[in-house]
């Protein structure tokens, strides 16, 4: 009968061939900073996964973890692999109510956190329907261990070293995730252990990934992303780099880069534009020639951008992605296709099904045109939790959609227009903020901008560009940019308004990308 191995299966393969090898290192709430080999990375995954079975916890039981990105949150996840729980990491960026919606809607039975969460956890602990109070497990030092907290660390070190007795089948859950809420409230994604093992093995082939490579983490361990970019080199014995996901500052990256030969990360764009909006001696005071691969998701970039990247890493193979929470990878544009496809999404990734691009009604719409697209592949979520409705309508039959309008080129290459909930109806004409914001992006005093729909008591909806400027001193005028775009788009689709913010003012999602329904509620 064949199987597919899950991650806490891998790990204790990989504990043997690969014993004395880096699997994981970098910030850890213990000391700061630490590094374990893969025999003792798999054996803290078990004691922690023994640990919790003696508390009472059973196969299928959700634990809510909440942390910044530490190497704890990858003990977590291989422990739960390894017993059969299903891990529910929590934003860090939200704060009680949402914490406690998130608790009680996966119907935890345990609560993970460290110390810079205790005040707020503790502002609303009392609300959680199902962690019972001797579940409650901190991670830091013992001495400063909360009333009514276990300690981690203390757990891990008096229970079994053994595998877990706990057989954990490929379609069982693994890990249960919350969409970012680009469009509403966050919706629980089921995702499967074969669902992870395919991801894993099907970016093998597409990346070319190898057991000497070392990733680094720098989006959250609590997102999907870093799910993925992982577990995707320990499964083959390479190593994983965990650094912080907020207070990003590129020339810090820059140095870890050189100082650990990191091979591969996965960032946003705004990371790649912050680095090379560096001072020329940043840039070019480091040894980048490690990094092999790069990858660029959650937005698309412009030329500008592609060219830095590549002219600052000339070794790096550079690819860019689209996928989602629920779907996984869909589409990789690969190295040699970046400039001459630039705007695309690429085409389908290697073992999924072709896509499809239907109108309203679940027709094929003709190429060329734009249409809703649909996915169907092995990296596939299982289900939105309690939820039946939602995930019956994101399927037709077992191809699912995000939400997202894409169009096809004639040689097969996939461009994405713009999410149905972003599109503005503008005197009846549809228009897509992505479009448009491609177009204003082009100006060279632009570092980022958002196009959405404001009310207006003629058209019903006008269009309003909120850019960010390179240089807030020199920023340009509104009545620029929107002279900027005449010639390049139709005039309905032209901004009609233009506001200028700071970076930080821009409402994102913990991945980067830009939550627009934040940013229209902003002009009701």
């Amino acid at each position: 009968m064949a199987v597919w191995l899950n991650v806490g299966e891998i790990m204790r393969v990989n504990a043997v061939k690969f014993a004395d090898r880096m699997a994981v290192k970098g910030l850890a709430v213990k000391d700061g900073f630490n590094e374990l080999s893969f025999r003792e990375y798999n054996e803290k995954g078990c004691r922690l996964a023994n640990a919790w079975l003696d508390m009472g916890l059973k196969k299928g039981d959700r634990v809510s973890v909440l942390l910044y990105n530490v190497m704890e949150y990858m003990d977590i996840y291989l422990a739960a692999a390894k017993a059969g729980l299903v891990v529910v990491p929590i934003n860090f960026r939200w704060v009680g109510p949402e914490i406690e919606y998130v608790v009680n809607d996966s119907e935890s039975k345990a609560f993970i956190l460290s110390e810079e969460f205790v005040e707020e956890v503790d502002s609303v602990k009392d609300a959680f329907e199902q962690v019972s109070a001797d579940r409650f497990i901190f991670i830091g030092d013992e001495d400063k261990t909360p009333q009514g907290y276990l300690n981690y660390e203390k757990i891990i070190s008096a229970a079994s070293p053994s595998e877990p007795e706990v057989r954990v089948d490929p379609p069982d859950t693994w890990i249960h995730l919350y969409t970012s809420g680009t469009t509403g409230r966050p919706k629980g994604v089921i995702r499967s252990h074969e669902s992870y093992t395919a991801f894993y093995l099907i970016n093998e082939v597409d990346f070319g990934y190898r057991p000497d490579d070392i990733g680094m983490i720098v989006m959250p361990l609590c997102h999907v992303n870093s799910t993925f970019y992982s577990f995707v080199f320990t499964y083959i014995g390479g190593g994983v780099y965990i650094h912080r996901a907020r207070n990003y500052d590129p020339e810090e990256l820059l140095q870890i880069i050189e100082r650990e030969k990191i091979t591969f990360t996965s960032l946003v764009p705004t990371h790649y534009i912050m680095m090379l909006n560096l001072p020329e001696e940043a840039r070019t005071k480091y040894d980048l020639s490690s990094v092999r691969q790069l990858l660029i998701s959650s937005a698309p970039a412009r030329k500008e951008t592609k060219l830095g990247i590549m002219e600052m890493f000339p070794n790096a193979e550079l690819f860019e992605a689209y996928g989602s929470t629920e779907a996984g990878l869909v589409t990789l544009l690969k190295p040699h296709e970046q400039l001459i496809k630039l705007g695309s999404i690429g085409t389908e990734c290697a073992g999924t099904d072709l896509i499809k691009l239907l109108d309203e009604n679940g027709n094929a719409v003709p190429q060329g045109e734009v249409g809703e697209l649909y996915s169907r592949g092995p990296m596939m979520f299982d289900e939105y939790w309690k939820m039946p409705e939602k995930t019956a309508s994101s399927f037709r039959g077992e191809y699912f959609s995000a939400g997202d309008m894409a169009r096809q080129d004639e040689e097969g290459y996939y461009y994405i227009v713009d999410r149905k909930d972003n599109m503005i109806i503008t005197g009846g004409e549809k228009v897509y903020p992505s479009d448009v914001e491609a177009v204003v992006a082009s100006h060279p005093a632009v570092m980022d901008v958002a196009v959405i729909g404001v009310p207006d008591e003629k058209w019903g909806e006008s269009v309003k560009a909120v850019v960010i400027p390179k240089d807030q001193a020199t920023a340009p005028t509104e009545e620029e940019i929107i002279e900027f775009t005449k010639g390049k788009l139709a005039g309905y689709r032209r901004p009609k308004s233009v506001d200028f913010i700071k970076p930080d003012e821009m409402p994102r999602t913990a991945t980067g990308k830009i939550l627009h329904r934040i940013l229209r509620e902003r002009y009701l």
